[in-house]
């Protein structure tokens, strides 16, 4: 399909074909044509090359074929200067043809956007023809008026070119007369120019020129399919407020042009025939349906819908049925509803017969002879006749099984059972097996129950030796065994501990290292150590740092503390993932930036998914993360290093920059002062409330002005608003700025 519908290679046989002689042409456009039958582009091509060598009897076919399902503006230019071509030089008989060339082509493409030269040509025309007599000039006049006043009332590109010519000319007819016809038509045109302004915006989207193909997912064909449905439901949303006709015509020739890009789309040719149905006309929803199943015979969901359609309206006909058994099940139903049963068994007898006949027809039969007919002999005939061709079928015999219980016939269901896992496969008696053991916890006594469940452990892990793991009785027996529905006999907490005791279970065997899982990390462990899991090759990873990106380097002085959380960060990492090595996870505390290892060392343990926003707040306003004065510290090893904020350089320090011993003791006393006032605020116990931080924030910001904050260096609370908007980016915007 792909390579049927290559665009690239259609786009080149196209070029080529321009440089070739007609007749070596024709094949290769007939070629194109048959693949893409609604491509405007490629039908105006073909004409042109017909018209070009004066084969007016071929151009005359090409347009008969293409005219009415590719509505594109110019193509139908093209149509006009062919009959213009052919009945200029005819007098009035050509006149007169030409006249009605035009009429037919406003009729079907008037209406479109870019319409707007075909109604100044026509108009043109008519001015141009010769009136022997008042009489002749008054009809043409009247004519013109005519068109004046349906093209006025077009949103097109012209639109407003077209309204200052209707002035004009109303003027030169009659300056009394044609005040109060430009008064009448002011407000109809206003509304016509409003609408083409928002028009506008829903084609600007839209590739006219795009080939139709089926569809392949690809970001550029859901644009346009998004666009398509946006102009669609804009048109028949009526903006002008236009009568029903002209509004139908105008949704009609939208979903037309639609087509012409989306024609091997099955919800557009579905969606067009459900809009024809809601709109009254059943039968054009018919005719919509055909054309359909011709673009797209493979589309079973189109067929489906149309003999919906065709037995909703009562027209009940037998068409040819698919060999398919969902063709076949579905036809079974159609014959039940309308002759009866008795007609429905009648094919199921000749259904049975074909070789593409699967379990489900006779299921399908089955149900239907026992919920409607009220026959369960017949049902459990049909389901006998069945499990000799479809013993090895599970869907098949849980089936049955599920008749039997309707039947409540224990003692079948159980031999049933008993037949059916003799001749299964292990591999796929699972679910047959599990379905046993839930017959039996309904209908049996507690030995039958273990002994099935005992059953089920030896076949689908083998025997074994005396002893083994999987074949002993567990906790998660018990579980099972005593659970109903939604309802189970333990917490979430011990079903997901008894869950990772059985992959630990069985992996027993595998030689794989295990280490102590720290709290919360038991889950990630037993996934690591028991599934393949390819891990990236991190000593290839290189961790974006900004602050070696400009040349700055940490100093040891920063070392002591990334300390304590360069331990807890690295003994997490180690107890997730043990198939990777220590060595490897040694390298990354290094890199990581202290403030944020000092950040996610003082994290408490959170229990769930999202943690407590105001308890994470208040950790960071009592965390002891470093500061710029820290940082610039640890500078001081490599030499002086020019600050990012000084423009000057390192050689350009001059009188404006303060001696280093004052500098430094300028700081210390200021430090000397923040600490103090800092510790006499954290001293307290700061509330868990976030509106209250921001009230301590104030309260300290009115008594030292600008020179401290509240929060630690280069960390920045959000505002109030972004609590009560998305509650969970306050964390992630004190990380950011860690």
């Amino acid at each position: 399909m792909a390579d049927k519908y290559n665009v690239e290679e259609a786009e080149a046989l196209a070029k080529r074909a321009l440089h070739l002689p007609i007749t070596q042409a024709t094949p290769i456009y007939e070629q194109l044509l048959s693949l893409y039958p609604t491509s405007a582009r490629f039908w105006k091509q073909y004409v042109e090359t017909q018209m070009a060598v004066n084969n007016d009897d071929a151009t005359k076919q090409i347009f008969s074929r293409c005219l009415l399902t590719c509505l594109q503006v110019p193509l139908w230019q093209c149509y006009i200067r062919f009959i213009r071509k052919v009945y200029d030089k005819k007098g009035a008989e050509g006149q007169e043809e030409t006249t009605k060339a035009f009429e037919f082509t406003l009729n079907y493409i008037g209406t479109d956007i870019a319409s707007g030269p075909i109604w100044t040509e026509y108009i043109t025309f008519l001015k141009s023809l010769p009136a022997l007599n008042p009489h002749e000039d008054m009809q043409r006049k009247i004519a013109l008026r005519k068109v004046y006043q349906r093209a006025i009332l077009t949103p097109t590109h012209h639109v407003e070119q077209l309204w200052k010519e209707y002035e004009n000319f109303e003027n030169s007819v009659n300056r009394q007369l044609a005040k109060g016809l430009v008064n009448d038509y002011q407000p109809k045109f206003n509304s016509a120019r409003a609408v083409y302004r928002e028009r506008k915006k829903y084609i600007e989207d839209i590739d006219w020129n795009m080939l139709a193909v089926p569809p392949t997912g690809s970001s550029k064909e859901e644009v346009q399919w998004v666009a398509w449905k946006k102009f669609l439901t804009f048109e028949k949303g009526n903006p002008q407020r236009i009568d029903t006709a002209l509004s139908t015509k105008r949704i009609i020739y939208v979903y037309e042009q639609c087509l012409m890009c989306l024609y091997h789309y099955p919800d557009v040719w579905y969606d067009y025939a459900e809009w024809h149905i809601k709109s009254g006309s059943t039968d054009a929803a018919i005719k919509v349906f055909q054309r359909a199943l011709k673009a797209i015979p493979d589309s079973e969901m189109l067929k489906y819908a149309y003999a919906e359609l065709e037995e909703a309206r009562g027209a009940i006909q037998h068409f040819g049925v698919s060999t398919n058994s969902l063709a076949q099940i579905q036809f079974l139903r159609f014959l039940r509803r309308a002759e009866g049963v008795e007609s429905a068994r009648k094919y199921f007898l000749e259904a049975r017969k074909s070789p593409s006949c699967t379990y489900h027809v006779y299921i399908a039969f089955a149900t239907m002879a026992f919920c409607l007919d009220k026959d369960p002999k017949a049902a459990h005939n049909i389901f006998e006749e069945g499990l000799k061709r479809y013993m090895t079928e599970p869907v098949y015999i849980l089936e049955y099984a599920d008749f039997l219980t309707r039947l409540n016939d224990d003692r079948n269901i159980r031999a049933l059972f008993e037949r059916a896992l003799s001749t299964l496969p292990t591999e796929e008696s699972a679910e047959v097996w599990n379905r046993f053991v839930q017959f039996e916890q309904t209908y049996g006594d507690l030995a039958s129950i273990l002994k099935v469940e005992q059953r089920r452990k030896e076949a689908l892990f083998g025997k074994g030796e005396e002893g083994s793991p999987a074949l002993d009785s567990s906790l998660q027996d018990v579980v099972s065994r005593y659970s109903y529905m939604d309802l189970w006999p333990c917490t979430s907490n011990e079903l997901d501990h008894l869950s990772r005791q059985e992959l630990l279970v069985k992996n027993m065997n595998k030689k794989v290292e295990k280490t102590n899982q720290p709290h919360g990390s038991a889950t990630i462990g037993s996934v690591a150590s028991s599934s393949k899991v390819v891990y990236p090759d991190t000593a290839q990873m290189v961790v974006y740092d900004p602050a070696k990106k400009s040349g700055i380097e940490f100093s040891s002085s920063v070392k002591p503390v990334a300390a304590s959380a360069s331990n807890i960060f690295q003994s997490n990492v180690t107890a997730t993932a043990t198939h990777v090595s220590a060595n490897t996870f040694d390298e990354i505390p290094k890199t990581t930036p202290p403030a944020l290892l000092a950040f996610l060392a003082n994290l408490p343990h959170v229990d769930g998914p999202t943690p407590n926003v105001d308890v994470v707040l208040s950790i960071c306003l009592q965390s002891d993360l470093p500061t710029g004065q820290t940082a610039k510290q640890s500078f001081t090893a490599k030499g002086n290093v020019p600050s990012q904020n000084d423009p000057s350089g390192p050689n350009r320090g001059g009188s404006q920059r303060l001696p280093r011993d004052r500098r430094a003791t300028k700081r210390k006393g200021s430090d000397r002062q923040e600490d103090d006032d800092t510790a006499s605020i954290q001293s307290q116990p700061l509330p868990t409330d976030v509106f209250r931080l921001r009230q301590m924030r104030k309260a300290r910001g009115s008594q030292h002005h600008h020179k401290h904050q509240l929060v630690p260096h280069r960390m920045v609370v959000p505002t109030p608003v972004s609590y009560l908007v998305a509650p969970d980016k306050r964390i992630l915007e004190i990380c950011k700025f860690v």
